[in-house]
């Protein structure tokens, strides 16, 4: 099993919807194209401070991190970010980590741009090859129906959408009690 290193693209969100208001140039829209790691240890997208300042990336709070070898740090969160990785993009917030460090594309990113990493080939290679996929199957997305209105049901129950009652189960049977201290 090999390191996956990918092209990103990375852009200050924030300069992209300002140039879209008219406030900002195109071409004061801060961006940069580096080399990241995918690594699917990682939950977040994780940038070296350096490149955080150089997109211009506002600090929104701090979040606690761990790392592999079981020590705890609290990091800044910085965002927006515009994030392009195989033809791909996103907005996210990112972990700022210490200066000159590698760029870490984690699991959030992956996920959402719908990637699997191949390890063997030292890829990224897309579910789907013409858009991300979202799993909207019934079991992972409930809609619970409005409660006023003339759109609402006639019945005022609570229950998702698309899941049945179900009937309740007698509750499990007590724990055996215990022996008294100093008895088998």
């Amino acid at each position: 099993m090999g390191t996956i290193v990918v092209d990103v693209g990375l852009e200050n969100a924030g300069d992209r919807v300002a140039y879209e208001q008219g406030v900002r140039e195109e071409s004061s829209i801060r961006q940069t194209e580096v080399k990241g790691i995918v690594d699917t240890g990682a939950v977040a997208l994780a940038l070296p401070q350096n490149i955080a300042e150089r997109l211009g990336l506002v600090t929104r709070r701090t979040a606690v991190v761990a790392y592999a070898d079981d020590r705890k740090d609290e990091r800044p969160v910085v965002g927006p970010v515009t994030v392009r990785v195989a033809g791909r993009e996103m907005n996210t917030d990112a972990i700022v980590v210490p200066p000159f460090a590698d760029v870490l594309v984690g699991r959030i990113v992956l996920e959402f741009l719908d990637l699997i990493a191949d390890c063997r080939r030292r890829t990224l290679k897309p579910r789907m090859p013409d858009y991300p996929l979202l799993d909207t199957r019934a079991r992972s997305l409930l809609f619970y129906p409005p409660t006023g209105g003339p759109w609402a049901s006639k019945s005022s129950s609570s229950q998702p959408i698309g899941v049945k009652k179900m009937k309740q189960d007698a509750p499990p049977p007590p724990p055996p009690p215990r022996a008294p201290p100093g008895r088998p």
